[in-house]
């Protein structure tokens, strides 16, 4: 059977202080707008939850560095079509996941706190894996995998895969490491490590990467 073509993105629904306080961290609006984008414009339909139904977007995603122009204006445009269903999406406990053909992780730094427990999301994804479909997760959405277990194997769907993530190296650059450990989970390549999957990623830091492992897709933008 042919997987539905309509995707789900998901969204953290934590929020967390960071920069030793100053500044909030949730959703990174552009890991949500950019792929909300690319699958309308494939014909897709595109739906949006969160484990809580919730969401508070990030300081940082906002700034003019990774927030403007056409995307700036449909951000605040709060009758767009994108800002409509993000601000009225449903709790994921409600979204019937054999409606779907993608999944998708969209994230912020907020993602390290809620996602690795967020069980309502992880069996919608794991119910896309399971008939055929497409799961996928882009820079801190990648710590949806914690506890995300193939149907048919119990086994976690990462385990002997190939994924990509956020870096440790981009988070000790950027000096909030130390809030990030007080958190209490892995980062994306300790989590991989664990959980029986391999790490790449690009020389640079900021380098876009991205990584096709069947149909698992796992990306850094």
């Amino acid at each position: 059977m042919t997987p539905p073509r309509r995707a789900l993105i998901s969204i953290t629904s934590a929020h967390a202080t960071l920069f030793q306080g100053k500044e909030t961290t949730g959703l990174f609006i552009s890991e949500a707008l950019h792929p909300y984008k690319v699958f309308t414009a494939a014909g897709f339909e595109v739906d949006f939850t969160s484990e809580t139904g919730t969401y508070t977007p990030d300081w940082l995603s906002q700034q003019p560095d990774f927030l403007n122009g056409e995307d700036l204006t449909t951000w605040q445009d709060t009758n767009s079509e994108f800002r409509k269903k993000l601000d009225n999406m449903p709790m994921a406990a409600d979204i019937d996941g054999s409606r779907y053909g993608i999944f998708y992780a969209s994230a912020g730094h907020a993602a390290l706190i809620d996602y690795p427990t967020a069980s309502d999301l992880q069996k919608i994804a794991a119910q896309v894996w399971a008939n055929g479909g497409i799961v996928s997760a882009v820079c801190h959405g990648a710590a949806l995998f914690a506890n995300l277990l193939d149907p048919a194997t119990n086994e976690p769907i990462i385990k002997g895969k190939t994924i990509t993530g956020f870096t440790t190296e981009a988070e000790i650059t950027m000096g909030i490491m130390e809030e990030l450990r007080s958190w209490g989970n892995d980062m994306i390549d300790g989590m991989a490590a664990k959980l029986g999957a391999k790490y790449t990623r690009a020389q640079g830091i900021w380098d876009d990467y991205h990584v096709v492992d069947g149909r698992l897709v796992s990306l850094l933008i």
